[in-house]
């Protein structure tokens, strides 16, 4: 068998798993409103609570931050390879 496994979207992994947390319905009847297998939402669940805890102790933010940083170095190496180039060019004679 060669099926396509079947991506879902951050937002509806979000959704479900809050659905499962919440306890309104059985981990089964989300299963079936939803058409995802009973593991699938037990899993995005303990992702969901494991997750929390990061929100609270800023590692969140400090992740983001870090990214922020990496966004500002590799632009300062794009100019920095641009100014390489034009110079190269120049000299080159061309």
């Amino acid at each position: 068998m060669t099926g396509k496994r079947k991506r879902y979207s951050a937002e509806f992994k979000a959704k479900v798993a809050l659905e499962a947390i919440r306890g309104e319905m059985t981990v089964a009847q989300l299963a079936a409103k939803h058409g995802v297998h009973q593991t699938m939402i037990n899993a995005w669940k303990k992702q969901a609570v494991e997750g929390m805890a990061g929100v609270f102790s800023g590692k969140a933010e400090a992740a983001e931050t870090a990214r922020d940083a990496d966004i500002d170095q590799l632009h300062a190496k794009i100019g920095q390879l641009v100014v390489e180039r034009d110079f190269l060019r120049r000299a080159s004679g061309r």
